[in-house]
């Protein structure tokens, strides 16, 4: 069976499935077949949540939730399962990346607003649902004459192409930008107000009229959007989503938005939740190491102190990518496929953290050294390059923010936020006791932690 089980294994299907720039769409054949749900080691099933809020506690009403996480922990995977059980459930839900329509380094409450208003006209056009113009047309006159650029429509119906034609004219222009935003935020109320009665209404009748239990918004990617200060001191995420979160929530329609993690930190966390009604969902990293411990050497990674049922299920994704087709309790008897051992398979894994790209970055980068079965040898060259770069954007400042959250496995405010797990300098993990912190393990083998560790055993 092992030498026939050896032979299944395609090395560029395993290359394509590593990508870690690739998201998961689950609601695809193909991709679904790799999917690995880690809801029973992360604590909590968010997915379940949100879709509940929205399938059973609604009452018919719009919705509006917050989701977050680290960047690349599998926020995207999950939100692409969350539409696949909406629409299994008859909902049409419109999945968008506003880092498509938006400079993420500079966003204001309209250019949300237009982004959505074009992803779900443009979903409407497709579904063969035509929505007028009414004040669009309107806004998209006075616009071209502001901008000096014609918004030439071949219908009358096309919001979406009037959007898109001014998103592209002012996208890479910080100056017609600005120009259009001082046009605009004056009439954001008027135009939240045109979204809702001409476009969700309409889009909302229309399908219900057709069966479907109405419209559900996934904009994701706003939790990449920058913390650079607004000229009046308030950073982007407080602006958008504590100062003016009141219009994001007005949308008539069910809304899941993206936020950056650092809001979870911030003096106004309590505004945050008060303006949304809702307490923002995190999606945390997959444990690879129980709370119970303390985090010191590098040796401390092994063996017993390691969290089993995180560490099989990340096993499982390893394998899973390499081999789909294969039975889920017949793939361990592959890993000399893959690895020499199975202890640098192991040591793959908790390297990762439990944090999924980067998991993925390691094994593709394996991939780009060598053929399988990965050596001992190849995979921890890779580590220490991935280690090198990490340590040197770490200050001595940051280095003692570091010590202190693995003292207290906490982090509290922003700067700590910001500096340590936007960095991935530390993980958040969640337990039955809540949340906790833990250093990335590619730090806990260096020299400047170690030392730091013998000095305070």
């Amino acid at each position: 069976m092992g030498t026939q089980l050896l032979s299944d294994l395609d090395l560029v299907r395993f290359y394509k499935a590593c990508n870690p720039s690739k998201t998961l769409i689950v609601g695809n054949p193909d991709d679904k077949q790799y999917y690995i749900d880690f809801a029973s080691v992360r604590g909590t099933d968010i997915i379940r949540e949100l879709e509940r809020t929205i399938t059973l506690l609604s009452g018919n009403q719009p919705t509006c939730q917050l989701f977050t996480g680290h960047i690349g922990c599998g926020k995207s995977t999950e939100l692409f399962r969350l539409k696949d059980k909406l629409e299994k459930q008859g909902y049409h839900v419109v999945y968008f990346e506003s880092s498509e329509d938006l400079d993420m380094g500079d966003v204001d409450v309209s250019d949300i607003l237009l982004a959505i208003a074009r992803q779900v006209s443009e979903s409407m056009e497709k579904a063969q649902i035509k929505m007028q113009l009414g004040y669009f047309q309107k806004l998209f006159s006075e616009i071209s004459e502001l901008l000096q650029t014609p918004i030439e429509l071949a219908t009358e119906t096309e919001i979406s192409v009037g959007i898109a034609k001014i998103t592209a004219k002012t996208k890479d222009s910080p100056r017609l930008r600005s120009q259009l935003r001082q046009y605009l935020e004056p009439r954001s109320s008027t135009i939240l107000e045109s979204i809702n009665k001409e476009l969700f209404e309409r889009a909302n009748m229309e399908l219900k009229r057709r069966g479907k239990n109405g419209l559900v918004v996934i904009v994701d990617n706003l939790d990449r959007i920058d913390n650079s200060p607004k000229s009046w001191g308030r950073t982007q995420p407080e602006y958008l989503f504590v100062d003016r979160g009141e219009q994001l929530k007005k949308l008539n329609c069910h809304v899941v938005y993206t936020i950056p993690l650092t809001l979870m930190f911030s003096n106004d966390y309590g505004r945050l939740s008060s303006r949304f009604g809702v307490k923002p969902k995190i999606l945390p990293m997959v444990p690879v190491q129980t709370r119970s411990r303390k985090l010191a050497t590098g040796s401390d990674f092994s063996g017993t102190l390691d969290y089993e049922p995180g560490m099989n299920l990340l096993r499982e994704m390893v394998l899973t990518r390499a081999f789909p087709n294969v039975p889920s309790a017949e793939r361990l008897e592959l890993i000399p496929a893959l690895f020499d051992s199975s202890e640098t398979l192991d040591r793959l894994c908790r390297i990762s953290g439990g944090h999924i790209r980067r998991l993925l970055m390691l094994l593709y980068s394996c991939l780009q050294q060598e053929d399988p079965p990965f050596s001992a040898e190849c995979l921890e060259g890779v580590i220490q390059e991935y280690r090198d770069d990490l340590i040197r954007a770490i200050t001595a400042d940051e280095w003692e923010l570091l010590f202190r959250v693995v003292e207290n496995q906490r982090v509290t405010g922003e700067e700590e936020c910001h500096t340590l797990l936007r960095s991935m300098f530390v993980f958040e993990y969640r337990d039955k006791s809540g949340h906790w912190f833990g250093i990335n393990p590619l730090l806990a083998e260096t020299k400047k932690y170690t030392t730091w560790v013998s000095c305070n055993c």
